[in-house]
């Protein structure tokens, strides 16, 4: 009885004058997709007049749909570059909404768990190190018994700030990757295979044997794969967890810059997970449409604060309270309405 007099309830809402629903729309980063759901469909909720649609299609395609105006809003794990902020038509503003780990991942008999360092990790990237045997790899694995066999590199095809988060790991530890391929949402790969999404690539190195690649740490939990611990810049091993990927971000919350734009990878923190970042919403400063421009700042209200009560559960770390605090002020600077 209390089910359908609560959908009566919403056929009566959406029929009142004045209550049409408010459809935002945005697009972007797969690897906060999880949290995302998560959160508009709770928002949703909340606000049943307000429903949120999101396309995971990747940093790079968030980006370029925010900057063309064809989302409200976008999302990426890479913040934009000042070349790219300088061709938007409205300022664009960075929201960070929760912390994540990129981890290395792999397809091997018998899963065992294995550390990747960096240099290794460039090396295999690079088409420097092929074989899963060797002496690089069985130097950082003594105990584990390692195939004789050819590594298949598995990477992100599509702009990617997973990507964007793992080589500019990369850039930072190997200054042979920094010479010859650097950082960005997209890069030319020396070796490797291409997966669409953190999907795409989950998936590929969960049905090619003797694969490695990166995804978000939520991928690899959902698709029960195999993860290595890496070596940070205090020389400690240490394996993705909420509290490693906490540590990163601590250093970095202290000292955060005005636009939120930041890199915490390979931070010196011991027991600092090295492949972590922060994720963003990217938000227009001035949105002309009053009600999706009022929508979108209840959200992030929102998000700042119940929303990250959900973050745990799926895999992420939620925002340090500094931040949090620094952001609710930055809400401020995003106008809703005609100028």
């Amino acid at each position: 009885m209390r089910i359908v007099l609560l959908m009566l309830v919403g056929v009566l809402a959406a029929a009142v004058p004045g209550r049409a629903a408010v459809l935002v729309n945005g697009a972007g980063a797969t690897f906060p997709y999880p949290i995302y759901s998560k959160w508009f469909d709770e928002f949703h909720k909340r606000n049943p007049d307000v429903q949120i649609n999101y396309q995971s299609i990747g940093s790079g395609g968030g980006i370029r749909q925010v900057t063309e105006g064809t989302v409200d809003f976008g999302a990426s794990d890479g913040p934009m570059t000042d070349e790219q902020l300088a061709q938007t038509k409205v300022p664009i503003l960075h929201f960070p909404t929760v912390l994540g780990a990129v981890v290395p991942t792999y397809n091997l008999p018998g899963s065992p768990r294995l550390r990747l360092s960096g240099d290794v990790l460039a090396g295999i990237f690079l088409g420097r190190i092929t074989q899963w045997n060797d002496p690089a790899i069985v130097a950082e694995n003594p105990d584990v018994t390692l195939p004789a066999e050819p590594i298949v590199p598995v990477h992100r095809s599509d702009g990617s700030g997973t990507t964007y988060v793992f080589v500019d790991y990369l850039t930072k530890v190997s200054a042979e990757w920094a010479k010859s391929v650097g950082t960005g949402t997209a890069v030319s790969w020396p070796v490797g295979l291409g997966g669409k999404g953190n999907e795409g690539v989950s998936g590929l190195v969960k049905q090619t044997s003797n694969a490695l690649g990166y995804v978000e740490l939520i991928y690899a939990v959902q698709n029960e794969l195999p993860y290595a611990d890496v070596r940070n810049a205090a020389g400690r091993w240490v394996r993705a967890s909420l509290d490693s990927v906490t540590a990163a971000a601590a250093a970095a919350s202290a000292d955060m810059p005005a636009d939120f734009r930041v890199s915490i990878t390979n931070p010196p923190a011991a027991d600092a997970y090295p492949i972590a970042s922060f994720t963003w919403l990217l938000v227009p400063s001035r949105i002309p449409d009053q009600a999706k421009g009022t929508a979108i700042k209840q959200f992030l209200e929102w998000m700042l604060g119940d929303g990250q009560s959900f973050a745990k559960a799926l895999g992420y770390a939620p925002l340090p309270e500094t931040v949090v605090a620094l952001e609710r002020r930055a809400l401020a600077r995003v106008a809703v309405g005609a100028p």
